[in-house]
């Protein structure tokens, strides 16, 4: 009926859905990260000669994986933690970049002959950033804490439009052999910036107001899944940053949908994007793995013992450059704060540090950039090095997603790097006062009800149930130790738990009995579901 390309393709996409099914799984099962296990996986799968080959079109990345996978880490980062953590993350995320392209060409020459210094740029171009597909999908899996989590996303968001930029540059040196003007190079550079942002908002605020109109939550998931589309591609057509546009209106519909959304629109809108960026992170991953084929064919078959030893010390090379670099600026920007604002303020840890450094992970992007560079140069030559930059891409790639991402939780537990006590306390401080203000205005109902006898039971049972909520919150005796606390609220969840699970039984009792249909189970299954999600999360 159709096609055997059509054929073939349907067949490696349901294999590779398969695939990432049953790596994720396994992932769960053995604790680890689900990136890392799909990389493995892809890895194994492309030494199987009946494995369909998959490349990797960068085009692919640019347009259809990365706008909703920015989306959907920016939306959950809050202004608050991008003004306070604005000095790092703009230290790592443009500081950094210039400091690897400059550092990488310079050092090329000595690992490579034959690497002349405009080539080594574009690899430190291609280098320069990493991936915020990587950090999300394996820093939030590996217990970081909260603050450390948003600087290193933060830095992954932002460097792209450096990172561009010096790709764009350090290729026309390549390409055309001329030198743009440090002019040329601001104002480009700023307009990337300045369009990205104003692309990212003109969509946002519109969509935003538009939303708030509706009424079906299915409508509103839709427009929230098409959204980061139409700012991606109206930041490339004015030539800003695209990745910057979906920054730009992520940030603002994660600051608006507590008066966007509806309640059931926020929880289902949770599990759609969860959904999504599983999908496509778990595609992403798989994908890479199965390009090595390609990339060792590309490398043809000579002296792999020196190409390897060459690989080892470009990712060397720049896991350094990052420790220097996030060493020494953490320093400077403590320093400048200090003398700014006349006060001595506390260093950030070592261990804090050491954390931040070992945690530059590439990914995808790394390899659709250098997969993007052009064949030819402008005489017709071809470019030099192509299939070089590509191997070491790809190496850095394994190294830091493999390497890092696996020692990555060893070295949190190993430094005691853990979430601060203030910041739980700042949590259960803000659960108690919401549900104060649920008291309160609870007393302020009841003061003026005209017909407080015939609404005493609705009111009693009321505030029993916001009592019992701030006493989990706040225990009576004051002295008690944390960990009572903690086993006390874990044995008030199982029991809440067995309590659901007797219901779950007898509603499934009363459908087999024919007392209810379907449409009924249903309803009453998604209330204690939110119940789930309440003790779950209390």
């Amino acid at each position: 009926m159709f096609g055997s390309g059509i054929h073939e393709a349907e067949v490696t996409l349901l294999l590779l859905v398969a695939m990432i099914a049953l790596l994720a799984a396994a992932a769960q099962r053995l604790r680890v990260p689900y990136p890392i296990v799909l990389l493995l996986g892809g890895l194994t799968l492309s030494f199987f000669p009946w494995i369909p080959k998959v490349s990797i079109d960068p085009s692919f990345i640019f347009l259809i994986v990365l706008p909703p996978l920015l989306f959907a880490s920016t939306i959950n980062i809050g202004w608050a933690e991008l003004r306070e953590n604005a000095a790092h993350i703009l230290m790592l995320g443009l500081g950094l970049v210039a400091f690897t392209v400059i550092a990488v060409a310079a050092a090329m020459h000595f690992i490579v002959p034959g690497f002349n210094w405009r080539v080594g740029a574009v690899l430190g171009a291609v280098l320069s950033t990493t991936d915020t597909i990587a950090v999300g999908a394996v820093a939030r899996r590996v217990g970081l804490p909260h603050r450390i989590l948003q600087v290193i996303e933060g830095e992954s968001l932002t460097n792209d439009a450096m990172g561009l930029l010096a790709l764009q540059f350090t290729s026309v040196l390549v390409v055309s052999g001329a030198i743009p003007t440090i002019f040329a190079g601001i104002g480009q550079f700023i307009w990337l910036i300045v369009a990205g942002i104003f692309s990212g908002l003109v969509v946002a605020v519109p969509i935003a107001h538009f939303e708030r109109r509706l009424r079906s939550v299915a409508l509103q998931l839709l427009v929230s899944i098409v959204t980061p589309y139409f700012a991606y591609l109206l930041g490339e057509g004015l030539h800003g940053s695209g990745v910057l546009a979906t920054v730009a209106c992520g940030l603002y519909f994660g600051h608006v949908q507590s008066k966007t959304f509806s309640s059931q629109t926020r929880l289902e809108s949770k599990a759609v994007w969860d959904t999504i960026e599983f999908s496509l992170n778990g595609l992403v991953f798989i994908l890479i793995g199965l390009q090595l084929p390609s990339i060792l064919h590309g490398m043809g078959d000579s002296n792999w013992t020196q190409k390897l030893l060459h690989a080892a010390m470009v990712c060397a090379l720049l896991i350094a450059l990052r420790f220097m670099w996030v060493f020494a600026g953490a320093r400077a920007v403590q320093a400048l704060r200090n003398r700014l604002f006349h006060r001595e303020g506390e260093y950030i840890p070592n261990r804090v540090l050491t954390v931040v450094s070992w945690s530059g992970m590439r990914g995808v992007l790394t390899l659709a950039a250098a997969l993007s560079l052009p064949s030819d140069i402008a005489n017709g030559a071809p470019f030099p090095e192509r299939q070089a930059i590509i191997f070491f891409s790809y190496s850095v790639i394994l190294v830091t997603l493999l390497g890092q991402g696996l020692s990555l939780p060893a070295l949190i537990r190993r430094l005691k790097v853990a979430e601060p006590e203030d910041v739980r306390q700042v949590a259960l401080a803000a659960r108690s006062a919401v549900v104060r203000a649920g008291l309160e205005r609870l007393q302020q109902i009841r003061d003026h009800d005209k017909d407080i006898e015939a609404n005493r039971t609705a009111y009693e049972l009321m505030e029993r149930f916001y009592r019992d909520r701030l006493r989990m919150l706040e225990p009576e005796q004051k002295e008690e130790k944390e960990q009572a606390k903690r086993e006390r609220q874990q044995n008030m969840q199982q029991i809440a738990y067995s309590l659901r699970q007797a219901e779950r039984e007898e509603l499934m009792r009363l459908r087999a009995a024919g007392r209810i249909r379907d449409i009924t189970l249903r309803e009453v299954e998604r209330e204690l579901d939110l119940l789930d999600v309440h003790w779950n999360s209390a």
